[in-house]
């Protein structure tokens, strides 16, 4: 009875140094895991603040695009504005040419006519 027990006692010893060196093991890999977790935390964080500048980046791209659309918008009444007074300008050139042609035909026919009176 004392060899069974001694038997048993030897046994359980081996059990028990198998779950020592089991719980170890598991503690080691815990540790790895946990190691594996601050690291993927510290990726996460350090995408999460590019992510937040290029937002911040898109939001400012944004505001200067609007900028420039209604810089845009003023430069095209403007350039309407501009385009309607240079046409008014050339029809005004037109008739004063057309007036200054009437006023050489007249000269023209003035002219002989006070050479000869």
């Amino acid at each position: 009875l004392q060899q069974q027990a001694e038997q048993t006692c030897r046994q359980l010893l081996r059990t028990q140094e198998e779950h020592e060196q089991l719980l170890q093991a598991a503690v080691e890999q815990a540790e790895g895991l946990e190691q594996s977790l601050r690291s993927a935390e510290a990726v996460l964080a350090e995408r999460a603040a590019q992510l937040r500048d290029a937002q911040a980046q898109l939001s400012r791209n944004k505001l200067l695009m609007e900028e420039l659309r209604g810089e845009n918008r003023r430069f095209a009444v403007a350039l309407q504005a501009a385009e309607l007074k240079q046409k008014s300008m050339e029809e005004k050139n037109q008739l004063l040419e057309g007036q200054a042609s009437a006023l050489k035909q007249l000269i023209g026919k003035i002219t002989p006519a006070s050479l000869s009176g």
